[in-house]
């Protein structure tokens, strides 16, 4: 994300948190003190309140409706080709129909609106008036601010949580955490383990994904008691170690 867009956003918070948590009992918040204790100009600070929150608080909604059609129109033969490629789909006719596809994985959700959410994020695109194309085998977004800060916070968050119940709690119901790492590997093979990390881990979660969608209640007709959020993350991280300034010695 830009920088600019960051800006914007930490502003945001610290006029919002000034307001809502560090107010004085009894009385109302004024626009002087939030400006005192956040460092901006009283302008500014009225700017930010008048302005609409950049926090989307449906963002989290959209993703999970959006990210289970994707993976829908991956996975379901319904929907992919004889070599296991998603179709183009057209959007209203025939069973193999966009329609079709979001009335089967995103519950109650208009086909139009999360048509507009896929092609306002990057992940589909119109053939023709009649027919959509998907562009990604994932939901990622290509636009949008807040939509890939929420990705960003929900996924750190998630394994934040595992870290903090392992740590409480692994000896007797430990979640699975682990890694692979080697430090010393050449710059000619990245792209190689890229591709193939990437290949094998899209795999591995379509396989999950069409476990867990055959055990949610918002894409099958299971039953049972409570309400858990639950799945797997898995990413990719590489640091050049030649960048890495030496230590000195020691004193």
């Amino acid at each position: 994300m830009s920088f600019k867009a960051f800006v914007d956003i930490a502003k945001h918070t610290y006029v919002e948190v000034a307001a809502e948590e560090f107010g004085i009992p009894g009385k109302k918040t004024s626009i002087s003190r939030v400006a005192l204790l956040s460092g901006l100009t009283r302008k500014e600070v009225q700017r930010l309140l008048d302005a609409p929150a950049i926090e989307d608080t449906d963002a989290g909604e959209r993703y999970n409706r959006a990210a289970r059609v994707v993976a829908g129109w991956v996975r379901d033969a319904d929907f992919s080709d004889a070599d296991g490629n998603p179709k183009v789909l057209t959007l209203q006719e025939g069973e193999a129909s966009f329609a079709a596809l979001t009335r089967r994985f995103s519950g109650d959700i208009p086909s139009r609106a999360i048509l507009d959410e896929l092609l306002r994020v990057g992940i589909v695109e119109k053939v023709d008036d009649n027919s959509v194309r998907l562009k990604t085998r994932a939901y990622v977004p290509e636009s949008g601010d807040a939509d890939k800060l929420n990705i960003l916070g929900t996924d750190v968050s998630d394994l934040v949580s595992t870290i903090d119940h392992n740590l409480q709690h692994g000896a007797a119901d430990p979640f699975f955490q682990r890694k692979v790492m080697y430090d010393n590997v050449p710059v000619e093979a990245l792209q190689e383990f890229r591709r193939l990390s990437g290949a094998q881990a899209q795999a591995l979660l379509e396989r999950l994904d069409k476990w867990l969608s055959q055990h949610d209640r918002d894409t099958s007709g299971t039953r049972g008691t409570g309400q858990i959020r639950t799945g797997i993350g898995i990413y990719y991280f590489e640091e050049d170690m030649k960048s890495q300034k030496p230590k000195g010695p020691r004193s």
